[in-house]
C-alpha cells in the first residue's frame, strides 16, 4: 500500500499544450497575410528598411503586429498570473468564464489600446499630430522583431523541459531590456518620432511608456 502511494504520488500527468501551437500558427498565417497581402510582397529585409515616404498601408500592418504581440505576450506570462480576480471570474457567458490566458489577453489588450488611445491624444494637444503617423509606422518595425521572440520564447516554455520558476526571473531580465532599448530607440530613431522639446520627451516616457506598465503589473500580478 505504501508503494502504490508512493507510485500515485509521483504520476505526472502530462500538459496538453496544443492551444499555443494553434495561436502560435494563427499568429504566423497573419504575418503571412501581412506580407504578402498588406506589404504586397514584400520580404522581410524590405519591410525593416522601407521608409515611411515609401510605405503604405501603415495602420494595417500595425494593427496586425500589435495584435500578434498582445497574444504572443499573453501566451508567455499566462501561467504566472496567480489567480483571475473574483470579479471576473464571477463573469460568465454562456456558463464559460476566463482561464488566465484569457484574463491576460484582455490586459495586455486594455494596456495597448488605452496606450495607443493616450499616445494618439498627446502629440494632437502638443500640435504635432503629424507625427503620430509616423511614430507608429517606426514602432511596429520594433514590435514585429519582438513579436518574432516572442514566438521563440514560447516555444521553448511550453515544449522543452525548462524550469518554469526560475526561467522567470530571466523574463524579467529580458523585458526589462526590452524596455530599456525601446526607450533608446525612440529616442534616437533617425524618424525623429518622439516631440521635439526635452519635456515633452520626458512627459511621453513617463507617463505614456513607464506609468501604463505599472498599470498592466497590477492587474496581471496583483
Amino acid at each position: 500500500m505504501p508503494l502504490s502511494q508512493n507510485f500515485i504520488n509521483h504520476v505526472r500527468i502530462p500538459e496538453n499544450n496544443d492551444w499555443v501551437i494553434f495561436i502560435l500558427l494563427g499568429c504566423i498565417f497573419l504575418y503571412i497575410f501581412m506580407m504578402n497581402v498588406i506589404e504586397r510582397e514584400a520580404n522581410l529585409r524590405d519591410f525593416m528598411l522601407q521608409k515611411y515616404f515609401d510605405a503604405s498601408n501603415n495602420l494595417p500592418s500595425w494593427v496586425i503586429t500589435s495584435c500578434v504581440t498582445a497574444v504572443t505576450l499573453a501566451v508567455l506570462i499566462s501561467q504566472y498570473i496567480p489567480v483571475v480576480p473574483k470579479y471576473i471570474a464571477d463573469l460568465q457567458i454562456a456558463g464559460y468564464q476566463l482561464n488566465k490566458f484569457g484574463y491576460s489577453l484582455i490586459a495586455i489588450t486594455f494596456f495597448y489600446l488605452t496606450k495607443s488611445t493616450l499616445g494618439f491624444l498627446f502629440y494632437q494637444s502638443i500640435g504635432d499630430g503629424k507625427k503620430w503617423t509616423i511614430f507608429y509606422f517606426t514602432a511596429t518595425k520594433f514590435y514585429f522583431i519582438l513579436s518574432f521572440l516572442l514566438i521563440i520564447l514560447c516555444v521553448t516554455h511550453y515544449y522543452f523541459p525548462v524550469d518554469r520558476s526560475k526561467i522567470f526571473l530571466y523574463y524579467l531580465f529580458f523585458f526589462s531590456f526590452v524596455f530599456i532599448f525601446k526607450v533608446f530607440f525612440y529616442l534616437f530613431h533617425r524618424n525623429n518620432i518622439l516631440p521635439e522639446k526635452w519635456y515633452y520627451k520626458f512627459l511621453y516616457i513617463c507617463t505614456l511608456q513607464i506609468a501604463p506598465l505599472l498599470l498592466l503589473w497590477k492587474l496581471l500580478f496583483f
